[in-house]
C-alpha cells in the first residue's frame, strides 16, 4: 500500500513524442549522419533493417524527437468522493508547449508559496524515471528553457527527488522485468487505454492525419489509467467515468 503518499499532492503525467521530421528523407544532411550513427548501434546483427526503415523510432530519443503532448492529472477530494482533473498541453510549437507546462508546474509545486505549499509534491508516470522525466528535461534544455524545481534532480539526495514511477513500484525490487502500462492495467482489472491508437501509431497520426486531438485523447486516457493504477496500489477502486474532468 502507498498510503504514505498524499494522493492529492501527486501530479500524474504522460508525454507523447514524435521524430523531428516526418521521415528520414526530410532530415538535413548533418542530422542524417548523426541518426545513421545512432541507428547503426541499434541495428547490430539486424541486417534486414536500415537507418531509414527504423527512423520511426527516432521519437523516443530526445536528441532526435520532440514532445507534442503532455497530459497531466490531479486527484481531488477525500476517499469515496474523489475526482480526477485532467489538463493537456499540446501542439506543434514544442517550446510554447513546454513553457506553458513549466508555468503550470511552478504554480502547482511547493515553490509557489501558496497555502499548504510546505507539503511535498510529487510527479508520477509509468516508466517516468527512465523516459518521461528525463525526456522533458532534455527538451527543455534544447529549447533554452529552465528546468522546473520539481523536475531538476541535479545535486539532490535520493530522498529529495519526489518522482514516483508505477513501473518501478510494480517491480518490488525486481529489476529484470519491464511491464507496460497496458499489461499492468489489464492485470489489475483496470480498463485498458489502448482502445484507439498506441504509441507506435502516434507519429503517423501526427504527420499523416494531422490529428493532434486524437493524440491528446490517447494521452489523457493513459493519465487516467496511470492514476487508477496508483489508486489500486493504495487499495482503492478506480474512479467512475463521471468523476473524470477534462479541462
Amino acid at each position: 500500500m502507498l498510503s504514505s503518499y498524499p494522493v492529492q499532492n501527486i501530479l500524474f503525467l504522460d508525454i507523447e513524442t514524435v521524430p523531428q521530421e516526418s521521415d528520414y528523407s526530410q532530415l538535413a544532411d548533418d542530422w542524417k549522419v548523426l541518426w545513421n550513427g545512432k541507428a547503426n548501434i541499434l541495428l547490430r546483427n539486424k541486417e534486414e533493417e536500415t537507418p531509414e526503415t527504423i527512423y520511426e523510432r527516432a521519437g523516443i530519443y530526445a536528441e532526435f524527437g520532440k514532445i507534442i503532448c503532455i497530459s497531466c492529472g490531479v486527484i481531488q477530494g477525500p476517499e469515496g468522493n474523489r475526482k480526477l482533473v485532467i489538463k493537456s498541453f499540446a501542439g506543434s510549437d514544442e517550446k510554447e508547449l513546454l513553457r506553458n507546462f513549466s508555468e503550470m508546474l511552478a504554480k502547482w509545486s511547493p515553490s509557489a508559496g501558496r497555502p499548504g505549499s510546505n507539503e511535498p509534491k510529487y510527479l508520477c508516470a509509468h516508466n517516468g524515471k527512465e523516459f518521461d522525466f528525463p525526456y522533458i528535461c532534455r527538451r527543455l534544455i534544447i529549447n533554452y528553457l529552465p528546468i522546473p524545481i520539481l523536475l531538476n534532480i541535479a545535486g539532490k539526495k535520493p530522498w529529495e527527488v519526489h518522482h514516483l514511477d508505477t513501473m518501478e513500484l510494480w517491480k518490488f525490487g525486481d529489476y529484470k522485468s519491464y511491464t507496460t502500462l497496458n499489461l499492468l492495467a489489464h492485470s489489475l482489472g483496470i480498463p485498458t487505454p489502448k482502445d484507439d491508437i498506441d504509441g507506435s501509431m502516434v507519429a503517423k497520426v501526427y504527420y499523416e492525419e494531422k490529428n493532434i486531438d486524437r493524440i491528446v485523447t490517447y494521452c489523457q486516457k493513459d493519465v487516467i489509467t496511470l492514476a487508477h493504477i496508483f489508486l489500486r496500489f493504495m487499495g482503492e477502486r478506480p474512479l467512475p467515468a463521471e468523476a473524470v474532468e477534462i479541462k
